[in-house]
């Protein structure tokens, strides 16, 4: 089990059937290295503030790297960030909706920019190094 919260405006819903987000730099490659080996993934949205509501979307995942083609058609709709890894695009097979009554309730504050500053502090150049020794395998060495 992969479990990988994301934030920031990374999310985008492409069409009635599928939908994409810009992996932004991170610890380590979990998603990117399950979704090569077998393409599955769930994505787990929550309410915490406002009704209770849970959704999960099921499908087939495409890693699209930087530099691709694929990359290039839907890097658009994101934006070119500072420190993004490929961009994870989802064919649906099924949405789930689910009642969230025992999530507790909590109050947004604000967006947290703390990546976005670490990686503005250590450049493009910076980043690629970052990547190339932290982001190379996955835990379990895929």
């Amino acid at each position: 089990m992969n479990c990988s919260p994301k934030g920031l405006d990374t999310f985008r819903v492409l069409d009635e059937r599928s939908i994409a987000y810009l992996d932004l730099t991170g610890s380590g490659v979990e998603t990117i290295a399950h979704l090569k080996e077998n393409e599955r993934i769930t994505i787990m949205m929550c309410a915490f503030e406002g009704p209770p509501k849970i959704f999960r979307f099921y499908g087939r995942g495409q890693v699209l790297q930087k530099g691709s083609d694929e990359f290039a058609e839907f890097i658009g709709a994101f934006g070119d960030a500072l420190g993004a890894r490929p961009i994870i695009r989802i064919d649906l097979e099924r949405i789930i909706d689910s009642c969230g009554y025992s999530v507790p309730k909590y109050e947004f504050k604000e967006d947290r920019y703390t990546l976005k500053k670490w990686a503005e502090t250590k450049g493009e150049e910076g980043v690629l190094e970052y990547q190339a020794l932290k982001n190379a395998k996955s835990l379990d060495g895929l």
